[in-house]
């Protein structure tokens, strides 16, 4: 299949958060099965010649996109992802993308955010045509490419180039939707007809994510407990209903990872490498090492429990502080490492200088730390308010590090609970707490220091940790059953091989979301 990937962020190009991972890696999987795959992005010309020493060249194709009134001029520079031969086609425009940020710098959002991914939106449909990429499908991803799936369906469908183009679109985070005033509808160029409660307006506002929603031939994202969370009021984020509406048509698939950078036998920052064979002598190795970079005692007999996050609500952190007290005097130890709220921040630097022998902060980030933690940790926190899928809960299963998550979202879906018979029937990988309470992250946490202090029980969550299937090659199988039924969706033609879910997939509601 020929895909263009759309998307606003990917690694190493250009990253906020997870999805500049899931953009790359899923590229680099499609590829490995035999498929033709353009990753298309805004020119983020200063950040991006920080990340990447290129090539950067230009194809010679010049823009001309409406935006409202103005037509506005950019131009396409090519490059490949990085030791790949996968072409990168960035969208540049200066005047909207060369910037110290993404979407936002210091000051707050950018006041044009939403001029700029219209612009962009039109831009990569514009990049096929001019190209002539002819693509089986176009997937966009969250509200910065919403109008593109709108945009296929109204006004390029019928075009030389897209008579036979499906569109997928993937939300990776519900809870940023890309509102904007109603009066900038008339920079998409598309007709007010469209701007209705059943389309594009959102309680009287232009809604870009909704957008993508609505008119994509399929809706994806990033976990099944997800995929069923946002069509409920509590986790719909006021797009319940619209999602709801979607049925079947809207699916969970888990993100997977990157085995290429996160991988326990061949990580360069790790002091010893390892595998699901000789883990205990290698995480060893890791532990030691980790707790003497971060100033703890060199303990073997306390399980080390890590934290790599933004410190925020959102990622249990208020939790954290409200069971501070009891976790330090359970026998363990801690570390953390990443930014936010200042309060956390505040938080984490507390208990590292009241309690140095139990508990270490790095108020920061570092990429070669958090492989040392992923490593060298017997433990990973993960006690967060809300996960659409979860990257660093994979990652702690791959290394043979145990989470202790909240059970929402993708850390539902990923980590199987120690429960008696989890563990009799060797599929436990983790604890899991249902209730968002301090209680029962305390609760959690106690039963896995419990279970560290059983060597043979320990041994077999770790060994049934490693053993896990997350690889981006079984994602991608999930993916281009995906695109064959938008493909089949958008021609009107019965799927050549029609989706079936996978057990790290759903297109329907599970019956219950405990």
């Amino acid at each position: 299949m020929r895909i263009v990937l759309a998307a606003s962020e990917a690694v190493p190009f250009a990253k906020t958060g997870g999805l500049a991972d899931v953009t790359t890696a899923l590229a680099k999987a499609l590829t490995d099965a035999g498929h033709q795959v353009w990753i298309i992005l805004p020119n983020y010309e200063r950040i991006i010649r920080r990340s990447v020493a290129g090539p950067f060249e230009s194809t010679g194709i010049r823009l001309e996109i409406p935006v409202g009134q103005n037509l506005v001029e950019g131009s396409v520079v090519w490059s490949t992802v990085p030791d790949t031969d996968i072409p990168v086609l960035l969208i540049d425009q200066p005047e909207y993308f060369d910037r110290d940020g993404l979407y936002g710098d210091k000051t707050g959002e950018f006041t044009d955010n939403s001029a700029r991914f219209i612009f962009f939106s039109r831009a990569v449909l514009e990049t096929c045509r001019m190209m002539a990429l002819r693509p089986d499908i176009v997937h966009a991803n969250d509200w910065q490419t919403g109008l593109v799936p709108a945009l296929l369906a109204t006004e390029f469908g019928d075009r030389p180039g897209f008579d036979k183009t499906g569109s997928v679109f993937t939300i990776h985070n519900l809870a940023y939707q890309g509102n904007f005033a109603h009066w900038d509808m008339q920079m998409t160029g598309l007709s007010w007809e469209y701007f209705n409660w059943r389309q594009m307006e959102h309680f009287g506002g232009l809604n870009l994510l909704k957008t993508g929603i609505v008119f994509g031939d399929v809706v994806t994202t990033v976990s099944p407990t997800y995929a069923w969370e946002i069509t409920t009021p509590e986790g719909g984020c006021g797009l319940d209903g619209v999602l709801d509406e979607r049925g079947d048509d809207l699916v969970g698939i888990l993100n997977g990872i990157d085995e290429t950078i996160w991988n326990p036998e061949t990580d360069p920052h790790l002091p010893a490498n390892f595998d699901a064979k000789t883990w205990h002598v290698g995480k060893g190795t890791c532990k030691t090492a980790l707790q003497r970079e971060f100033g703890l005692p060199e303990r073997s007999d306390v399980p080390l429990f890590g934290m790599i996050s933004r410190m925020a609500d959102q990622k249990g952190f208020d939790l954290i502080a409200g069971a501070a007290e009891e976790l330090v005097e359970l026998d363990l130890q801690m570390c953390f490492l990443g930014t936010g709220d200042p309060r956390y921040e505040t938080l984490v630097r507390h208990l590292s200088n009241s309690y140095p022998d139990k508990v270490a902060a790095t108020v920061g980030f570092n990429e070669a730390l958090a492989h040392r933690i992923e490593a060298g940790c017997d433990a990973y926190l993960m006690p967060s308010r809300y996960e659409p899928c979860g990257l660093n809960q994979i990652y702690s299963l791959a290394y043979g590090t145990i989470p202790i998550v909240r059970a929402v979202g993708g850390l539902k879906d990923t980590v199987v609970d120690a429960t008696p018979e989890a563990l009799r029937n060797g599929t436990a990988t983790g604890f899991r707490f249902n209730d968002y309470t301090s209680a029962g992250l305390l609760d959690a946490v106690t039963r896995a220091v419990a279970a560290f202090s059983k060597p043979e029980a320990w041994r077999q969550l770790v060994q049934n940790a490693m053993g896990r299937d997350f690889t981006w090659s079984r994602s991608a199988q999930e993916y281009v059953g995906v695109y064959q039924r938008a493909l089949a969706a958008a021609t009107g033609q019965e799927a050549a091989a029609p989706f079936t879910p996978s057990a790290g997939t759903t297109s329907t509601r599970p019956a219950s979301a405990n």
